[in-house]
């Protein structure tokens, strides 16, 4: 096909899930459901938090954050999805493909990081619980947020700034339900080495360097545990880092599910089905993950629909 610069090309084809004109009812109602769990068990979590004062500590901060950044995560591309559903039609347009590459890269970034941050959170309340207040002060806790993001805003830009240099064919099909940067870069029809090599420099400094602050905060939690001498209090120590472990675990279970089946082929229905876990289904448990686990929040949100119902 005859290669036009992106300027011309108003509009890329998203293949979806199925092409099985049956399976469309059964997809739209299916995430439909999902993205409307998610939003809802996510924003009682906010609400929560904030009308709940025993829960206005740095933990719970990160927590309010991370279901934010859930929300608009599975916001960014479920309803494009279930629009397209819903009109027949595959279509997105150039404009709304790099919107959703920049917003996706920010979100997931955001989540990498707040995982990061609350595992430094839980080690400095075990290991150093006399200065846990004065370490982790509303000040670090606002500043290691916005650092977080300004990181991440930039780190987004460069992505979409150098994505501007492709040239793409017309009636281009990218061979997923959302637009991904390894998709988008999958479809040009010019030279990608300059953006692949940007991608995995910048995705290996920000996902090792959380990473490794992760595996080392809880390498310190384990350390503390074990000199702890009664049973009872390591016990109530570690179930403080249960959900964010789970959290953890589902998150970078499902992102090396997606990295490994993304090595085989992009198309393939394993990878569209890992990358279902990673953008859908991983922002609709973490809330179910926190409120199961967590004795505060499960309090939290009985006192906040109690006030709720009463009200109405």
């Amino acid at each position: 096909m005859e290669e036009v610069n992106h300027t011309s090309v108003s509009q890329f084809l998203l293949t979806g899930l199925s092409d099985d004109p049956k399976l469309q009812p059964v997809l739209f109602a299916l995430f439909l459901s999902m993205y409307l769990v998610t939003v809802l068990g996510n924003l009682l979590i906010i609400l929560a938090v904030s009308s709940d004062s025993h829960l206005h500590t740095p933990m719970y901060f990160f927590l309010s954050n991370l279901s934010l950044v859930d929300i608009c995560f599975i916001s960014t591309t479920v309803p494009k999805m279930l629009v397209n559903i819903q009109a027949q039609s595959k279509d997105i347009s150039y404009i709304e493909c790099c919107t959703q590459v920049y917003f996706l890269i920010i979100f997931i970034g955001m989540d990498n990081f707040l995982l990061s941050v609350m595992a430094f959170d839980r080690f400095v309340a075990i290991c150093h619980p006399l200065n846990y207040t004065v370490i982790m002060s509303p000040r670090l806790c606002a500043l290691l947020v916005l650092m977080s993001w300004l990181i991440m805003f930039w780190v987004s830009l460069i992505h979409i700034l150098l994505l501007k240099r492709l040239n793409f064919s017309i009636g281009t099909e990218i061979p997923h339900f959302f637009c991904e940067l390894t998709q988008f870069l999958s479809v040009a029809s010019s030279d990608t080495h300059v953006n692949y090599i940007v991608m995995y420099v910048l995705s290996a400094l920000l996902g090792v360097i959380p990473m490794t602050g992760i595996l080392f905060s809880y390498s310190q939690i384990v350390s503390s545990l074990l000199k702890m001498s009664s049973i009872v209090n390591t016990y109530k120590a570690f179930s403080t880092c249960g959900s964010h472990l789970c959290v953890v675990s589902l998150f970078y279970g499902t992102a090396f599910g997606v990295y490994l089946s993304s090595a085989v082929a992009h198309a393939s229905p394993r990878y569209l089905i890992t990358s279902v876990m990673y953008s859908v289904v991983t922002p609709m448990l973490n809330p179910f993950i926190y409120s199961l686990r967590n004795k505060d929040v499960k309090g939290a949100l009985r006192s906040f629909l109690g006030r709720a119902a009463f009200g109405l």
